[in-house]
């Protein structure tokens, strides 16, 4: 049993030892009859599923609610299929939040919307930071904000508004993706 802390939540989750493409399989019908509890029809919800679910890779799932586009993503895990389990948890969460009235569907939504380019808007965000494409390693990402946020600022001599502005927007998609 491996306890998270992800989104503010603790979750505990199993590893999966075996049998992990139909593991991941019951992950994404699960996901989806959760987010059907919310009145999001299976047809709006998308889970790209590995072939090998028990290699390294990020799981992802995203859905249409309310007007727009949700996602959420986890990759801090040694398999796929343990990262969706993960998203699974966290999605099971949040709506079960919503059915007992502690969130809004408006605060619900703030939590995962996103737009339809975020896969671009990453990548470009790493290159303006100037860090590997595939870097998780929010201590460095971090790091690099501070080195580049001393240069750009506006109060400096060298100083951008404009870049320094672009720099924060990168750092908090950045943020947002990997928290």
């Amino acid at each position: 049993m491996i306890k998270l802390k992800i989104k503010g939540h603790d979750i505990k989750i199993e590893p999966m030892k075996d049998s992990f493409n139909r593991r991941s399989v019951q992950l994404q019908n699960k996901i989806t009859a959760t987010l059907h509890k919310i009145g999001v029809k299976k047809d709006q919800v998308g889970i790209e599923l590995e072939s090998v679910a028990g290699r390294k890779a990020k799981a992802s799932a995203t859905w249409h609610f309310g007007g727009h586009n949700m996602q959420y993503a986890n990759n801090s895990q040694p398999k796929f299929v343990d990262n969706l389990q993960v998203v699974s948890k966290v999605i099971e969460i949040e709506v079960d939040k919503v059915l007992s009235g502690e969130k809004t569907t408006q605060e619900f939504t703030e939590e995962f919307r996103e737009e339809e380019d975020i896969d671009a808007q990453r990548l470009d965000a790493r290159t303006l930071l100037g860090i590997a494409h595939d870097s998780q390693d929010v201590e460095a990402i971090n790091r690099r904000y501070r080195e580049m946020a001393k240069e750009l600022h506006p109060d400096t001599p060298t100083g951008n508004t404009e870049k320094f502005k672009e720099l924060n927007k990168a750092h908090k998609i950045l943020k947002r993706e990997l928290s």
